[in-house]
Parts: C-alpha cells; structure tokens; sequence
C-alpha cells in the first residue's frame, strides 16, 4: 500500500469525466487528501470516484456567485494548507510530484505558476505556446476572482477567472499533462461554450468600464478589439514558438486555437449589433 503523506488536498472538478478520470486519479495516490467535486454527472463519474475510495461532493450552482472552486474553498473542510486544483484531462508525472513535495517543504511562496505539456489529437505538443495555470496555493492567501456574471454565465465553474494570491508567487520547472480523451468533437464543443462566455465578459467588461486588469488580460482584449489576435496567436505559436516542429497536429492545434480567438471576436460583434 502506497503512503498518502504529501500535506497538499487535490481538488479534482468534473462533470461527465468517465473517459478521463479514472487515469488523473490513478496519479494522486501519494496525496494526503483528495476530493472530487462533481457536478451532477449523468454518467460512470461518482462510480469511479468511489473506486478509488476518493471523497466525493456534488455541487449544484444557483447562478451566483461563488462558482465550483470557490464554494469548495469556502465550504469544504480541507485538511491541508496546501491545495492543488485539476481538472480530470490532467495528469500528474512522477517529475511534478517530487519537485511539489519539495516546494511546499520550503514555505518561501504561497502559490506557484503550473505549465502543461498539451496534447492535441493523440500527439504531444513539444513547442508552441505552453498552457499555464495558478493552480496550487495555500488555502488562507487566495481565491479566485470574482466577476460579476449573475446575469449572463452559463459556466459553473471558475475557467479563465485567474486566483489573486497575496505573497510570493512562484513557478514550477516541471510540468503536468494535459490530454483529453474525450476526442476532437468534445474540444470544439467545449470551446464554443468558452468562446460564447468570453465575448459576453468583454461586453460586460466594457459596460461597466473596468480597469483592473492582469498585464495578459489587456493586451488579450486590447488585441482582440484590432481583430489581429487570432492571426497574431497562430503566427505566435506556430512560427515563433516553432509549433511547426509538431508536425500535422502542431498545424491543427495552432489553426483551431486562433479559430477560438476568431469566435470571441465575431461572437463579440454580433453582441454589439443586438445590443
């Protein structure tokens, strides 16, 4: 039996993960907690959670304000100072799990910067611009940010909110993988959804004239309203950060990500027009 000794609590967020849980679970058997929450899932996921002899915490959202991850920070009885979110496409490597074990050991930050190696249509992505999260921090320094979507959101949980830590912040050398088994049809889907919320955030944004924004979220809405930024992040990702070394999947993970960016903007426009 393997020891469950490292003081971080794993916050895995699902909904209808049957295809990609049961391999990020399979990584977090060194964790001292770990705790899914679920939101009303319709298939095998409550099942595969009890397998693993996991906690399990069904969220339902109202709406309002605090989304999944927030209302677990506010709600749950977390055992450890340390917490590390995942959603279920991540996987944990042996490289990451050591070097966190030494981090949190040292307690000379409150949160660290997470990079992932992506995965795109079974291949792995060794070039192009790397994902990056806020993902692991001591429960008492930070939550996530707060937007005011009570009347427009149709997501339940926290996607492109960013945590505000106060403290030293951070950044891992190892990475996580990132690999969804759900297929290409799933991917579209999904960031069709997160297209829809980004256009109706820029309009909310700008209707109620807010300023305070991270360096990164400028200049995404700031190039966004150019209409460069889909061939900007292509031209990015694809020659610069020599996605071309990918290969096919380097090509089509470069041209759907800058179609992403393409969605918001139309999506944005049509916002206008029926404003």
């Amino acid at each position: 039996m393997i020891m469950r000794n490292i003081p971080i609590t794993v916050i895995v967020s699902v909904k209808n993960e049957e295809l990609n849980l049961p391999k990020c679970l399979e990584c977090l058997s060194e964790f001292s907690e770990v705790i899914v929450v679920d939101s009303n899932s319709s298939d095998k996921t409550p099942n595969i959670v009890k397998l693993f002899g996991y906690k399990l915490i069904n969220f339902k959202w109202n709406g309002k304000f605090p989304k999944k991850r927030n209302w677990t920070l506010e709600n749950v009885n977390l055992k450890n100072d340390w917490v590390l979110f995942l959603d279920a496409d991540e996987y944990l490597t042996e490289q990451f799990i050591k070097e966190v074990s030494k981090k949190i050991s040292q307690n000379t930050h409150n949160g660290y910067w997470l990079y992932y190696n992506n995965f795109f249509m079974g291949k792995e992505q060794k070039y192009g611009l790397k994902m990056r999260k806020l993902a692991l921090f001591k429960k008492g320094v930070g939550r996530f940010e707060q937007i005011a979507e009570d009347n427009w959101s149709h997501l339940d949980m926290e996607i492109h909110e960013h945590p505000i830590i106060r403290g030293i912040v951070g950044h891992f050398k190892s990475t996580i993988l990132h690999k969804d088994y759900k297929g290409l049809e799933h991917y579209i889907a999904r960031h069709n959804a997160y297209s829809s919320w980004e256009a109706k955030r820029f309009m909310s944004l700008k209707k109620d004239k807010v300023t305070k924004l991270t360096l990164r979220q400028k200049i995404k809405y700031s190039l966004i309203q150019t209409g460069l930024l889909p061939y900007l992040y292509f031209i990015g990702t694809y020659i610069f950060k020599l996605g071309i070394l990918d290969g096919l999947s380097g090509f089509y993970f470069a041209r759907f990500k800058s179609n992403y960016f393409f969605q918001i903007q139309t999506k944005i426009n049509e916002l206008k027009i029926t404003e």
